[in-house]
């Protein structure tokens, strides 16, 4: 017997990855002044350093697509054992991740970079279990 369906793993990856991006989101939009400057210091010996905002609204606008399609596949996957809204939202999360990892790579942020690759494996393995 199981708190869940057939689909407890996949279920907690993606109640994972909600959390996530939807404190991601929250912090970045709740705090824009400061967001800006923080990743402007970040970035600042970087080729990104002047495109801050405009790549700050860029991420803002893949994690809450990556969000809303996984709170509704989660929804699908738990009501209708559907798993096609939940797989696109992990390939959106995956397609985020990257962006983040050419970012950290760029600053040279190597620990960094290497937090995301944690994000990526696990959401790897999401898409697999979906699949």
């Amino acid at each position: 017997m199981s708190i869940f369906n057939n689909n407890s793993a996949e279920i907690l990856l993606l109640l994972f990855f909600i959390i996530t991006y939807f404190l991601s989101v929250v912090e970045k939009i709740a705090d824009w002044k400061n967001t800006i400057l923080y990743y402007t210091n970040h970035f600042k010996n970087t080729v990104l350093y002047k495109m801050i905002p405009l790549l700050l609204v860029q991420v803002l606008i893949f994690e809450i697509a990556a969000l809303l399609l996984l709170s509704i596949g989660l929804y699908f996957l738990v009501s209708e054992n559907s798993i096609t809204i939940a797989k696109i939202g992990l390939e959106i999360s995956a397609l985020t991740l990257l962006q983040f990892l050419v970012g950290q790579r760029l600053a040279k942020d190597y620990p960094g970079a290497m937090n995301i690759a944690v994000y990526f494996i696990l959401n790897i393995i999401g898409i697999y279990l979906l699949t």
